[in-house]
């Protein structure tokens, strides 16, 4: 697009009804975007300076700037990111201001109802990472599976699924968030027999893309009862034990040797078979191939 009325037009479909207050001339800009589970990335490049102030974008919109550089305003606080920076572009809930030269920018864009799946009621405190570490971490997952992961398992539900928990749980840990202490009524609800509802739950609908919202609600408790029921009687989190059940799945395949390993792995969550061998070995003392053989 080679003017800032396209690029109005698009940026205001893309993410939030803006109104550019001020741009250079003869601008040019490129973006794409591509939709992989529930997680959309974006990508933004161009020869474009443009200022302009923006609606509640109603999502967490990140970002990790290649080249060029973007201000961010929001409750009274300026950002500068450039080159190399990782950033939360602004609270969903809150009106922006921006203003960008000739950026280079990736953007994952995630809602609260997927990030409420993982940690509910969790939100973002703080739109920079907590260190450089976990800057480069959030990176090279958000590139790995964008990249790798879910274009070549997009018809796999399941590692869908676990891709974009991985996200969601990188997310939450590079940046700062409120997240909420436990409260009285979770830990009354963390007894034995929410466990037992959580587990023949797990248990009948392993094959399924579920949550531990899902979890939660069929435990009749919240997401922190039962991360901290499974916590206290089980030493594992509820994901964890969804994992090691799948895993047990995958052992059955292997021996009715229903498909190759790497079908089987892909069937029950792992996008890469060496995952899979590995946690399969550590779990029955010896490889998937060589269960697949004896079978």
């Amino acid at each position: 697009m080679t003017d800032l009325d396209a690029a109005h037009e698009v940026l205001s479909a893309a993410y939030s009804r803006i109104r550019i207050d001020g741009g250079r001339d003869r601008s040019l800009m490129r973006m794409t975007s591509r939709m992989l589970g529930r997680v959309r990335f974006d990508r933004i490049s161009g020869h474009i300076g443009l200022e302009a102030t923006g609606e509640p974008l109603g999502n967490y919109v990140f970002g990790y700037l290649e080249s060029g550089w973007i201000r961010h305003s929001s409750d009274g606080e300026d950002r500068l990111s450039r080159s190399g920076d990782v950033f939360l572009s602004a609270p969903p809930d809150r009106p922006f201001g921006a203003a960008i030269d000739d950026p280079e920018v990736s953007m994952v864009v995630l809602s609260q109802e997927v990030l409420d799946e993982i940690a509910d009621g969790v939100s973002f405190a703080g739109c920079r990472p907590l260190s450089p570490q976990a800057a480069a971490a959030w990176r090279s997952t958000c590139v790995h599976l964008r990249d790798e992961v879910l274009p070549v398992f997009a018809g796999s539900p399941l590692v869908v699924a676990n891709a974009t928990r991985l996200l969601v749980a990188t997310t939450l840990a590079a940046f700062p968030t409120n997240a909420l202490n436990e409260s009285v009524a979770d830990r009354r609800d963390a007894h034995p027999l929410t466990v037992r509802r959580a587990v023949a739950y797990i248990e009948d609908n392993a094959a399924d893309d579920i949550t531990a919202a899902d979890i939660a609600h069929a435990a009749r408790v919240s997401i922190r009862a039962i991360q901290l029921a499974f916590r206290r009687h089980l030493d594992m989190t509820p994901m964890a034990y969804l994992r090691r059940v799948r895993l047990s799945c995958a052992d059955a395949d292997l021996r009715a040797a229903n498909g190759s390993v790497t079908a089987i792995a892909a069937r029950w969550g792992y996008a890469r078979p060496s995952v899979f061998a590995a946690h399969y070995r550590s779990a029955y003392g010896v490889s998937p191939s060589q269960t697949l053989r004896s079978g």
